[in-house]
């Protein structure tokens, strides 16, 4: 194991978190709040680590060969460190009393789930609310990917890192230069995310408001400054907006930048992509179909809620325009099957993702067909490319792992004292990285009445699901710390 490696990669990831706590800072000097002195505590404190860390590992070679092992131990131990150091503006500040929420809600923001246990939203300061769109911002696209990006450097190693971190069953890899693909992704990041800054304000959302919602939408997070959420504004411009940039972000950002570098067909030629747009837009027909009578009277509202809905949850942003939970059982069940689906691998969504799907459908109907023709060889492709053995063996388990932690999960909460409807809703929003779920954790309430214990399991929950389960389950594996 390369703790010197594992040391300077926390160090340097905290002191850039550091660095990022001056923006929340700035801002509460800007509105004049009173709260500027508990950043800057978290900012020193921060910094501090970071620094510490890097002096410990500052003898380490820079030609040593990383191994994966390495790789996936830092990136979970990172998500860790960053997690418990961005939860100090909320634990310093009145609205978190608690460590176990602070440290919740700190979780929820960087593996952009969106869950909140903050029972007045708008009464905190805009610089705290700020910094959990900040957060969700930083995490949609990944921290390690971000210092691959602008720190060249952690180039040795850097592809185990990126492999732990980046949500994908295959990571791409846009350029031969690591640092380069991450660069490209962040860029293509951004610009989507000015985008949307840009259509919200103009179309009359302060300027406040359009920031923080926009750098909640990119990374499919869901934090919103209202309580509400976009509810609040019940303004059809603003739903439509925030729909096509949500399935935007539940896109494989590497067909956005085929897209950009002239190739318009390459989401059509995508299997994946045609998968997630058609399973999209025809689960938004049926829902509006459900709701359209029950619910709404006019069709144009109904199929604007049922849109929302539909792309809120698959691309696990967690966004809400009304209480779904009052829509019939049909919407309600399409919603919690959106919530195991998932975007698109590549993209900044969670879940199970579409690709992952895509081939377990297909490795079925490979068994049939092999019972009715036991002779025959056959394999299962994606967009041409035949899947190895390896990666379906991997898929499966994820898959198994992913049914086996949700269900142990929904048990432990269940045990706490949960209801069972609330339990199934809280693992799997949290495990799904969606933010809402269903029972009394549903889109018109929060988390904050789960006991302490539920909300360090939903925790662990929200780490597993944004690191892709193999990073954070191996840890456990005892030969995994054998020489």
């Amino acid at each position: 194991m390369r703790y010197k490696f594992i040391s300077r990669t926390i160090g340097i990831l905290l002191f850039l978190l550091g660095l990022t706590m001056a923006a929340p800072l700035a801002m509460g000097l800007y509105f004049h709040e009173g709260n500027c002195l508990i950043f800057l505590k978290s900012l020193g404190i921060t910094l501090g680590a970071g620094l510490f860390l890097i002096l410990l590992s500052r003898n380490q070679d820079p030609d040593d060969y990383i191994n994966q092992k390495a790789g996936m131990t830092s990136v979970a131990l990172a998500w860790l460190a960053i997690s418990a150091f961005g939860a100090l503006p909320f634990y310093l500040s009145p609205d978190f009393p608690l460590f176990t929420d602070a440290f919740f809600e700190s979780v929820s923001g960087f593996t952009t789930t969106g869950s909140s246990v903050m029972t007045n939203i708008e009464q905190a300061s805009k610089s705290l609310l700020f910094w959990r769109s900040l957060i969700q911002w930083l995490g949609g696209m990944g921290i390690i990917v971000l210092s691959l990006a602008i720190l060249p450097f952690l180039g040795v190693g850097g592809i185990q890192l990126y492999k732990a971190e980046v949500p994908s069953p295959v990571p791409d890899k846009l350029t031969p230069r690591l640092s380069d693909s991450a660069k490209i992704l962040w860029m293509v990041y951004l610009g989507f995310t000015l985008l949307e800054i840009l259509m919200l304000w103009a179309g009359g959302m302060s300027f406040y408001d359009s920031l923080n919602h926009a750098f909640t939408t990119m990374p499919t997070g869901g934090f919103s400054p209202r309580n509400a959420s976009i509810a609040a504004y019940n303004n059809p411009y603003f739903d439509y907006v925030i729909v096509v940039f949500m399935i935007v972000a539940g896109i494989n950002f590497s067909l956005h930048y085929q897209l950009i570098r002239g190739k318009p067909l390459a989401f059509w030629k995508d299997t994946e992509c045609r998968f997630f747009i058609g399973l999209t837009l025809g689960l938004m027909i049926i829902m509006t179909w459900d709701i359209y009578g029950p619910v709404y009277d006019s069709l144009g509202e109904a199929f604007r809620f049922a849109s929302f809905q539909v792309s809120s949850i698959i691309t696990t942003t967690g966004f809400a325009t009304a209480d779904y939970e009052k829509f019939p059982g049909l919407s309600q069940l399409i919603l919690f099957i959106c919530m195991f689906v998932g975007a698109s691998a590549g993209s900044t969504g969670g879940g199970i993702k579409c690709a992952r799907i895509i081939v377990c459908f297909k490795y079925c109907y490979r068994e049939l067909f092999k019972i009715l023709h036991p002779r025959s060889i056959s394999q299962v492709t994606i967009n041409g490319v035949m899947i190895s053995d390896d990666l379906l063996r991997s898929i499966m388990g994820f898959l198994g792992l992913y049914i086996g932690i949700y269900v142990l999960s929904c048990i432990l909460l269940a045990s706490m004292g949960v209801d069972m409807v609330t339990s199934l809703g809280a693992v799997a929003a949290c495990i799904g990285n969606i933010g809402p779920g269903f029972g009394t954790v549903g889109p018109a309430e929060n988390f904050s009445q789960i006991p302490i214990l539920g909300k360090w399991l939903l925790s662990w929950c929200m780490l597993v699901g944004r690191l892709e389960i193999y990073t954070i389950i191996i840890l456990f594996i005892p030969d995994f710390w054998r020489k």
